[in-house]
């Protein structure tokens, strides 16, 4: 199980954005996509990132997106991974 218990927010809100493009990170990892080390620094720029409570919002309001939104710090790291 792949999981960030210091920082549950950003985990929830990075992984969101990885749904909605249709990523799943925690396969990403276990399929050898992403490194462990570059999901955790999805999770530190997230929990960074002072614009939490617009990206709630955008996940509310997008189950399923071709793109992320371009305030998101992760926007390139994850679509990167979305063509695998």
């Amino acid at each position: 199980m792949i999981g960030y218990v210091e920082a549950p927010r950003a985990w929830g809100l990075t992984r969101g954005m990885g749904r909605a493009v249709g990523v799943n990170l925690t396969d990403a990892v276990i399929e050898g996509w992403l490194s462990r080390a570059e999901l955790a620094e999805l999770v530190e720029r997230c929990q960074a990132c002072e614009r939490s409570a617009e990206c709630q919002g955008w996940l509310a309001r997008n189950v399923t997106a071709e793109a992320l939104p371009a305030f998101c710090p992760n926007k390139a790291g994850i679509e990167a991974l979305v063509a695998r």
